[in-house]
């Protein structure tokens, strides 16, 4: 959605001699993401794995109070948007003889906290979507798995810290939940896609991977 920071990492990517494309994608729109992963799939000879990355943490209100549009918007992306990527990413990976997908679920789609409740809700859907489509396709060669991060730092953590009283205090009580000490770092979480997206993990479908330094250990 963002094309100047796509664009320009595709950029960085090609300076560092990858072969990077970039697409602009709404995810909750469907007809725009069958257009997409038909392209991506005709300009790179075929489709053999889809991560479902694309989310939003919504409003952070009690359930009483969220408006319903709040609510659907958390859900047109988080949940349909990986429905409908699945959805029109499962011929190709078909026609490729197998595949894998890999849905960003969260610690909150295994656990809850008191905030949040559209996110909570969205992530607990794509923990079991991922078992479904695990059991459906199992037969097809593709496998599909999720991955569930602790608090990683990026933007979206970022953005929740800022709209605190004291984001430096609320940044220490985030850490203290993680008894390895610390928040996550995205490079983390993209290598525990590379082994579901890769042959290492060619026996595992419907898994949770949980990357949280130790949050839902206690």
């Amino acid at each position: 959605m963002d094309d100047e920071a796509g664009r320009s990492l595709a950029g960085s990517i090609r300076d560092t001699g990858g072969d990077p494309s970039y697409w602009h994608l709404d995810v909750a729109d469907e007809e725009e993401v069958k257009r997409v992963v038909d392209e991506v799939a005709d300009q790179l000879g075929g489709l053999q794995v889809l991560v479902n990355n694309a989310g939003i943490s919504g409003v952070s209100t009690p359930t009483h109070e969220i408006e319903a549009d709040d609510w659907n918007r958390v859900m047109q992306i988080n949940v349909n948007g990986v429905f409908f990527c699945t959805k029109h990413a499962i011929p190709h990976l078909r026609e490729a003889g197998g595949g894998s997908i890999v849905n960003l679920s969260s610690i909150y789609g295994l656990v809850s906290a008191a905030d949040a409740p559209p996110y909570h809700a969205s992530k607990g859907a794509v923990r079991l979507m991922t078992k479904t489509d695990a059991l459906f396709y199992a037969g097809d060669g593709i496998r599909v798995n999720s991955v569930h991060p602790g608090f990683i730092w990026t933007p979206m953590v970022e953005g929740f810290l800022e709209g605190q009283e004291s984001p430096e205090a609320a940044k220490e009580g985030l850490v203290g939940l993680h008894p390895l000490g610390r928040l996550g770092r995205p490079e983390e979480i993209a290598s525990a896609i590379l082994f579901l997206a890769s042959d290492e993990s060619s026996f595992m479908t419907g898994s949770e991977v949980v990357v949280d330094g130790g949050y839902t250990a206690r």
